[in-house]
């Protein structure tokens, strides 16, 4: 007889729902790594029995949560089915709120992503960007076909300190008014999800150690560098986000200006000396003239023009500074660049190239993988790692998942 069939099912009422809640956990964290797996192989790689690995399988299959994928040839010659995730059993939500852009997307329980959309941020800020996500989720909902009540988890990225127990959200000053508001609160009622808020550069740490340049990584910062300036530190292999949920705010680090300055508690010292307003007007005090975008001011670093290079030379003189002091505290592995200005080869290679002065053993220094798609990457691995632990007890497989279609199927309204 077939491995898979040669055991009858067990009744649900002889396996004791503690004992069922832990094979449930490993028959399907061994799915999630493994992919489409047969009841045989199950009973192998988890070490339970065929008996209840069967019994397992089938009730799972009938609850909703596996199917069958296919099948595989038994050793006899007989095949026995696999089983994997059903796709439209579950979905999660990753929301990407900045001052200029409001993107969503939704992922199936196995990390397919189904659709995104995006728009402008409104520009009143507060309720009116709570309610502007409330359209997008339900127009990318009715469009895809996903039935609401099977999203299951939402998380948000959003810019600002989030404190970790309210979700209250401090200094952000790029979406009025969000600090008026309870933020977690407003767009639970208006979406309807389950649903929490990080910052956006803590997840876009998340996605890069996910699916960025970051995997493997056990003790890295991810240096968010554009408008605002932010970093995001995994140690030991998970997110540091501090008492009140402000680790990393690297902003007001006492580099670039007088920290002692009070009109430093509105941006902080160091983002106002090294965002991209910083970079615009450091150029125009070199005599490269006003009103020039960072694109304009790093090609005229290429062709060596005296107040780019000097523009830039200072920027990068900032970061490296930056990273010697974050280096000193948490003696990260690698640096990940991201945002407009970190994301740029210029500034990576100036940076690289001034750290071996500052230190002995510098880090590792690397742009982003994932680009501006860092942080809503970063909250649907997220969601769907809280989707799998809270619906089947599995902790440790985000990593190892991949999203599929990524970036594919974004329609701006």
């Amino acid at each position: 007889m077939s491995a898979d069939s040669d055991q009858a099912p067990v009744r649900p009422s002889q396996l004791p729902p503690v004992a069922r809640q832990l094979s449930v956990r490993a028959i399907m964290e061994t799915i999630l790594l493994n992919g489409p797996t047969s009841r045989a192989m199950l009973a192998k790689f988890t070490g339970l029995s065929r008996q209840t690995t069967t019994q397992v399988v089938l009730e799972l299959e009938r609850e909703g949560w596996l199917e069958v994928s296919g099948k595989m040839q038994g050793k006899i010659g007989r095949s026995a089915p696999t089983y994997e995730l059903k796709a439209g059993s579950a979905y999660v939500l990753g929301i990407r709120l900045e001052g200029e852009i409001a993107q969503i997307a939704i992922a199936n329980i196995r990390g397919d992503v189904v659709g995104e959309i995006a728009a402008a941020t409104d520009p009143r800020g507060g309720t009116s960007v709570v309610r502007q996500i409330g359209v997008l989720y339900r127009e990318l909902t009715d469009r895809i076909g996903v039935t609401r009540d099977r999203v299951k988890v939402a998380v948000v990225g959003s810019p600002g300190v989030v404190d970790p127990v309210s979700g209250h959200i401090d200094i952000a000053p790029s979406i009025p008014h969000l600090g008026d508001i309870n933020v977690v609160e407003e767009l639970r009622s208006e979406i309807g999800v389950p649903l929490s808020i990080e910052n956006g550069v803590k997840l876009s740490a998340l996605g890069e150690l996910w699916q960025g340049v970051a995997r493997g990584a056990r003790n890295f910062a991810y240096f968010g560098v554009g408008r605002g300036v932010g970093m995001g530190i995994v140690a030991d292999g998970k997110l540091l986000r501090g008492g009140r949920g402000a680790a990393g705010e690297i902003a007001y680090l006492p580099l670039g200006g007088n920290p002692f300055d009070p009109s430093g508690f509105a941006s902080g010292t160091f983002e106002t000396a090294a965002n991209v307003d910083a970079l615009q007007r450091r150029y125009e005090a070199y005599g490269g003239g006003a009103g020039f975008a960072v694109a304009e001011i790093l090609a005229a670093y290429e062709r060596g023009e005296a107040a780019a290079v000097a523009a830039i030379d200072e920027t990068a003189r900032l970061l490296a500074l930056a990273i010697g002091a974050v280096h000193a505290v948490i003696d990260a592995d690698l640096i990940v660049f991201g945002g407009s200005i970190g994301l740029r080869p210029e500034i990576v290679e100036r940076v690289r190239g001034l750290l071996p002065r500052l230190m002995r053993e510098p880090p590792v220094v690397e742009a982003s993988a994932l680009a501006d798609r860092a942080t809503l990457i970063g909250a649907l691995g997220e969601a769907l790692h809280r989707l799998h632990a809270e619906l089947f007890g599995v902790e440790a497989v985000r990593r190892e998942l991949t999203l599929s279609d990524l970036g594919k199927g974004v329609r701006a309204t």
